[in-house]
This record gives C-alpha cells, structure tokens and sequence, in this order.
C-alpha cells in the first residue's frame, strides 16, 4: 500500500511542478511606452539674425521699462531704445548694464520682449550668446506666458533657456518655473553645467518645447528634460503661448547673493541671434 502511494505521488508532483512553471514562464509585463520624439523645421520660422545697425528691431522687439526690482529685487532701471544700453552692430545684438544714476536707480541696462511680435506654442527655440563676467551680472535668455492664463507668476509658468549668475563663473542653467515646481517652495527644476569660456566665446542654448517635454541643451548636448506629468496646470501650464525675454539683471536676489563688483561696469551681454523653429508633428 505505501509502494503504491508513492507510485502515485511521484507523477503528479511533477505534473505540478511543470504546471506552475509553466504558468511562471507565460506571464508578460509590458514594457512602458516610449515617450514620443518630435521633429522640428529645418529653417526658423522666427528669427533675429541681428544683421543690421541701430535699435533693435521694432517689427519683433518692445521694451520692459522700469526700476521696480522685477520681483527679484533687482538694482537697474530697464530704459527703453536707449542706445546707451542696447544697441545692434556688427551682427551683434548688446545689452549693456552701467553704473549710473538713472529714475532713481543706480544702474541702467534693458530687457527686451517679443510679447505681440513673436508669441509661441511648442518648438525649438535657440539663443546663441556670451555672457558678462563680475560679481553681481545677471544675464538671461527665456520665456514667459503671453496671456497668463492661469494666474501670475509662477501659475501661468516660466521658461529659462539661459541664466548665468557672475558670481558662479562659466555655470549655465536651464530651468521651468510651474505653480508645483518653483524656486519659491524649493521644488524648482532646473539642471546647470560648466562650461569652457562662456564669458570670452560665443555658446549656444536651445530648449525643445513639445506638448509632452521641455528639453534643455548647450551646445547641442542635453542638460535638462521636464516631462509632462500629465497632471494638469500646476505641473503643466505649457499649453499656451510663451514669449521671448532678453534681458541683463544687476544685483537682485540670486544675483547679487555675493555682492556687486562695480569696478567691473559697464558690462555687455551679447547675443548672436536667436531662432524659433516649428514643431511640426504635435
């Protein structure tokens, strides 16, 4: 009797055995899906290649006015079509901030917008510039929303193609601004890097914008990517039209963090050109 029952337990524990194996071996996870890549134009659809003399040009650029400190605190007064402090010559666009008494303020520089002239919604967008050196510089290449549809700053979202602060020599950063990710509750998304020579040589810096990332690059290298969560607005308000900023900051919260040089003014942040190319698979 015992014999037998061996006999009879021996096969079913194999059949077993090779059931759940085989069960094991048919089980299928799935791969998650990869994120979309998109493909941009090859010729700008927008662009200001500087190649002219004088003011910059109306048809694309208007001005920020003003000495409020910008929300940063900030120590210029932004002065409009003042060739003291921006001028287009030898294919150059220059920005030049200056030490100087002016409405109250005591240094002078520009911030130029393409807001009404150049308002966008997703594509690459390329700055190729050389930023100022000295403590207390604050130059930047970057985007805000033309129409603010959800709410101000940081709701309706900020774009930072570049930024470079002169008491950090030669590192660049690149970084978003949204309602959930901001400097101001310290979840800001942002990515920097050193770079050679970013005060004596001209770089470039370019974010793809697309309805599922912003991606960050310098000198066509990837240094900063922000999916879309797909949790709405307040992670993602870049669904609406941006538009470009040029400007060079004195002092200010993060830029002054280290103090002022003043022995280094007047300064000049230059800019090559800068290009917006069409997504073209949205």
């Amino acid at each position: 009797m015992k014999k037998n029952m061996n006999f009879w337990l021996i096969p079913f524990a194999v059949l077993l055995s090779c059931s759940e194996k085989s069960y094991v071996n048919n089980i299928v996870v799935p791969e998650p899906p990869a994120p979309k890549e998109y493909e941009f134009s090859a010729t700008p659809s927008w662009a200001d290649e500087f190649d002219y003399e004088g003011l910059p040009d109306t048809d694309k650029w208007s001005y920020d006015i003003g000495g409020s400190g910008w929300g940063n605190n900030e120590l210029q007064y932004y002065t409009e079509a003042r060739s003291e402090n921006v001028q287009v010559a030898d294919g150059l666009l220059t920005i030049t901030a200056r030490k100087e008494t002016y409405e109250g303020s005591g240094y002078t520089s520009t911030r130029l917008i393409s807001k009404g002239k150049g308002d966008f919604l997703y594509g690459r967008f390329e700055v190729k510039a050389k930023v100022p050196q000295g403590r207390g510089t604050w130059p930047a290449a970057w985007m805000l929303p033309s129409d603010w549809t959800y709410g101000d700053w940081p709701a309706s979202g900020e774009i930072d193609i570049l930024e470079h602060v002169g008491y950090d020599q030669d590192v660049v950063h690149i970084s978003v601004h949204t309602e959930a990710y901001n400097h101001s509750i310290g979840t800001q998304k942002t990515a920097f890097r050193k770079i050679q020579n970013a005060t004596t040589e001209f770089h470039t810096f370019r974010v793809d914008w697309t309805p599922a990332y912003i991606r960050g690059f310098v000198d066509d290298v990837q240094l900063f990517n922000f999916p879309n969560e797909g949790t709405g607005y307040k992670v993602w308000p870049f669904d609406q039209k941006f538009h470009w900023l040029l400007n060079l900051a004195v002092g200010g919260d993060w830029g002054g963090q280290q103090g002022i040089d003043e022995e280094v003014y007047p300064v000049q942040y230059q800019v090559d050109y800068v290009r917006v190319y069409d997504l073209l698979n949205p």
